[in-house]
């Protein structure tokens, strides 16, 4: 079976990100955005310029890098397989100060896409546990450290991984919007980027029912 391809633009993205600065700043406040790699790397770093207050300096952003997916596809079919089991390509340095700095903050994890939201709980789950450690390593257990997510775009289709509830219930998780499950295909993805931002356009003009912006 095939699966719709979308084609989202730097322009789109751009946008989604304006659009959801305010929520993020009025509601969340982050401290601090930790980016997953690669999809989280491009929306942060364009969120940051739209969450930066007058005489504050710009929120700083972590990396991580996770990977879900077993077939990276290929040039003319870019799709992936979705697997099961999230490895770990980059992280935190527990012995440093990376994760020092997370105690007590308000933590904005970013992403592009939540898919099956795998990924994201394991990214949640792992980094409450680390900054546990570091709390009990330097003795600040008292001090609250929250988490919350922005996506660009989430997938209306049935989970595999689950959020904490009280992320859900204080409106802690912020998709920009909520689409089909069709495969979105990104700009930084692209390898000629007038042909993915052709063919962008000839889906808008052609009225495609899936709005990415």
């Amino acid at each position: 079976m095939s699966v719709q391809k979308v084609y989202a633009t730097y322009n789109q993205i751009h946008k989604l990100c304006q659009e959801s600065a305010p929520q993020i700043l009025e509601e969340f406040k982050p401290n601090l955005m930790i980016a997953i790699g690669g999809g989280g790397y491009v929306p942060a770093r364009i969120l940051r310029s739209f969450l930066k207050r007058p005489g504050s300096p710009n929120i700083p952003i972590q990396a991580i890098g996770l990977s879900l997916y077993e077939n990276l596809g290929t040039a003319d079919d870019p799709v992936e397989t979705p697997g099961t089991k999230v490895t770990r390509t980059q992280w935190l340095d527990m012995s440093s100060l990376e994760m020092a700095n997370l105690i007590g903050k308000n933590i904005l994890i970013v992403d592009e896409v939540d898919d099956t939201r795998t990924t994201l709980e394991y990214a949640v789950k792992e980094l409450q546990k680390d900054v546990e450690i570091a709390q009990q390593r330097l003795g600040r257990t008292g001090e609250k450290t929250n988490f919350g997510i922005f996506v660009l775009h989430n997938k209306d289709k049935t989970k595999k991984g689950a959020l904490p509830e009280d992320m859900l219930n204080e409106n802690r998780y912020v998709a920009a919007r909520t689409v089909p499950d069709v495969w979105i295909c990104y700009p930084w993805e692209a390898t000629d980027i007038d042909e993915h931002d052709r063919l962008a356009h000839e889906a808008e003009n052609g009225g495609s029912s899936v709005q990415l912006q």
